[in-house]
């Protein structure tokens, strides 16, 4: 997903990008970062904490890319949109099967 921001992004113009784009960029990034960052902590707790903060980032992230930000605004082509939709909507599922899973890790 992150990737696929950068790329469309990229072609923005200069104000979008100083404004919208390096928004919707940190938080795509923010979401794996977390991820990561989560898992070097090698304490169930401060990963699932992590995940959480990633989820939040990918909700920020959606937030720019549908009505509220960049779809809105025709910066997102109907080609893009196509891509970027099926990446969204797996994401949203497997963040919350992963925080999911570290919940039942922590209890047992």
């Amino acid at each position: 997903m992150s990737n696929e921001i950068w790329f469309i992004i990229k072609k923005w113009d200069d104000f979008t990008k100083d404004t919208m784009g390096k928004q919707i960029v940190r938080s795509a990034d923010s979401v794996g970062a977390n991820i990561a960052e989560g898992h070097g902590r090698y304490s169930c707790k401060d990963n699932q904490r992590f995940v959480k903060i990633a989820r939040g980032s990918f909700n920020e992230t959606r937030h720019w890319l549908r009505l509220d930000g960049a779809q809105n605004l025709y910066l997102l082509t109907q080609e893009q949109s196509d891509r970027l939709h099926p990446l969204l909507n797996e994401l949203s599922p497997k963040l919350n099967a992963y925080l999911n899973s570290l919940k039942q890790k922590a209890k047992g």
